[in-house]
């Protein structure tokens, strides 16, 4: 039989060779200087094809009637696994084993006694599915919870989930539940019911994922007990009077009609249109006249509704200057007017005079368009010459500088646009209505002849972190706790922890020491309340 299947190989082999030779017109046995040589299809058919069809053809022997197959002739371990893990249906029956023989729990009592390692388990919100980054920040804890127990420590592991907040209320929104339109008791109802059917099913998941832990009594903020923890922390608070009420400005996200902690900023690049503007001196204090103007820079033209003043720094130089064909005369930062001038098509600019900024505090100005409003030059720390006409105008209402400089000078604290970033009447007339990022149009055509340029700018901005939106400084009654008052106490803490790795202590000791007051207030209804009382 061998020698048969060896004949059919060597007259497979000889007719596609003369099949070669037909189509070349040449022998292929013979290359152009009649040297013999060999193809590359018979390099190929003897040196591959050929012993290939040949061991195949001496492994498929009749064998008592039956052909042998491949596999019968390696040598193969033999095992009782089967072919597939089918892990989706063998690991939900391994955890119920799991479960039923409370493994966790006898964990826990072996180490019953043993030194102490606790993971505190930053909780994930309870909005959803879970995704991979859960399943990384789960799995990560438990690897690091287990490795303890079994090298000898008590290692308890207490998951928790985060149950208040806004992204719950948008669900609910989104799923035609009007909040201010039904009695509050039945709204919260439904916030809780939705917090908790979440809390089940990612608990659902973290168990699936293998995570061990005490899932049946976690840590939930909307519970009784979590809640009147808070609340006695606050007390605590209160009596040390970290506690306080004030209209500064704060994060406000007009998509959420409420304040934003620093912690639920986020920010991203933002095409704003800025505008560089002139506000003529009403009283120059013997050092301007009034025919003289002061170049102002805004990248938030809505706010100049609400602009109280003009802000210099102290120790930069100023310049009084006059363009050819021009009129009027003009105050900008020094080291910026060859820039400014390209930007404002100035030519032959004579310098008239040179101020140091403090030189010009308490000069006052008339407002662009109010006529019943003035405005005061002051002097600012945040002023800088990086960038605009080293004069900022200040809206007290709407900045966290502008506020500090203002009400240290006495201006007034307006505030010009509503909870959902419309405009209201102390805006004026023109405004009253309007979005507060569409009034760019009328703010120019008030500035008149007083705008000498305008041009779009990209500009890293904040932004909503649920919404993704971006949100507005606004000055509003909230409450806030001074961090200022324990701060030095929580520096001091953080030096007695060893981190891992060091880059951690950098970062965190860095956060604290530059945070300002936390501002604890929202104006939403799915939270644990302030007990505050007013008399």
């Amino acid at each position: 039989m061998v020698r048969v299947l060896q004949s059919l190989v060597v007259r497979l082999s000889s007719q596609a060779i003369q099949s070669e030779s037909s189509k070349t017109g040449r022998s292929p046995r013979y290359g152009k200087r009649g040297k013999e040589t060999l193809s590359f299809f018979e390099q190929r058919w003897y040196h591959d094809f050929r012993p290939f069809c040949e061991s195949w053809f001496l492994i498929c022997l009749y064998n008592k009637g039956d052909i042998m197959k491949l596999k019968d002739t390696l040598n193969l371990g033999k095992t009782d696994f089967p072919m597939r893990a089918g892990l989706p249906t063998k690991e939900p029956i391994w955890q119920k084993e799991w479960e039923e023989a409370k493994l966790y729990q006898r964990r826990q009592e072996l180490n019953e006694g043993k030194p102490h390692f606790t993971l505190h388990d930053g909780p994930p919100y309870a909005n959803g599915n879970i995704h991979v980054g859960h399943a990384m920040n789960k799995i990560s804890k438990d690897i690091i919870v287990r490795s303890k127990s079994m090298s000898g420590f008590y290692a308890p592991y207490i998951p928790g989930w985060d149950t208040h907040g806004l992204p719950i209320e948008q669900v609910l929104a989104k799923q035609g539940v009007k909040r201010k339109e039904m009695d509050l008791v039945e709204y919260l109802k439904l916030c809780r019911e939705y917090a908790l059917s979440q809390v089940d099913k990612q608990r659902n998941d973290f168990k699936r994922l293998g995570v061990s832990g005490d899932w049946e009594n976690p840590y939930v903020t909307l519970t009784p007990d979590y809640e009147a923890a808070q609340i006695r922390v606050f007390g605590e608070m209160a009596k040390k009077g970290y506690i306080y009420r004030g209209a500064k400005p704060v994060y406000w996200s007009w998509s959420s009609e409420s304040a934003l902690a620093e912690a639920e900023i986020e920010y991203h690049d933002l095409i704003s249109t800025s505008l560089y503007y002139a506000n003529r001196v009403k009283d120059g204090k013997d050092v301007l006249d009034t025919d003289t103007y002061i170049v102002v820079w805004t990248t938030t033209p809505f706010t100049i509704t609400a602009s109280r003043g003009l802000t210099v720094g102290a120790d930069i130089d100023y310049v009084l200057v006059q363009p050819a064909g021009e009129a009027r005369k003009f105050v900008v930062a020094a080291e910026l007017l060859t820039s400014l001038s390209e930007k404002f098509g100035w030519a032959d600019v004579q310098v008239l005079a040179t101020y140091r900024g403090q030189e010009l505090n308490h000069i006052v100005t008339k407002h662009p368009w109010d006529t019943a409003i003035d405005e005061l030059v002051i002097l600012g720390d945040h002023v800088t010459t990086d960038s605009g006409t080293g004069i900022v105008h200040t809206a007290p209402g709407f900045g966290e500088d502008d506020y500090n400089v203002g009400v240290a000078n006495g201006l007034e604290v307006a505030v010009t646009v509503n909870e959902r970033g419309i405009m209201m009447a102390n805006a004026g007339v023109e405004f009253e209505g309007q979005f507060y990022d569409k009034v760019v149009p009328t703010v120019i055509e008030k500035l008149g002849d007083l705008l000498l340029a305008q041009e779009e700018i990209s500009h890293s901005y904040p932004f909503d972190w649920r919404t993704k939106k971006p949100i507005i400084w606004r000055a509003v009654p909230q409450w806030f706790a001074s961090v200022s008052k324990f701060r030095q106490e929580i520096l001091d803490e953080i030096e007695k922890v060893k981190f891992h790795s060091e880059w951690g202590k950098v970062r965190l000791y860095n956060m604290i020491r530059d945070r300002g007051d936390w501002v604890i207030s929202r104006q939403r209804a799915w939270g644990v309340p302030l007990p505050i009382f007013y008399a």
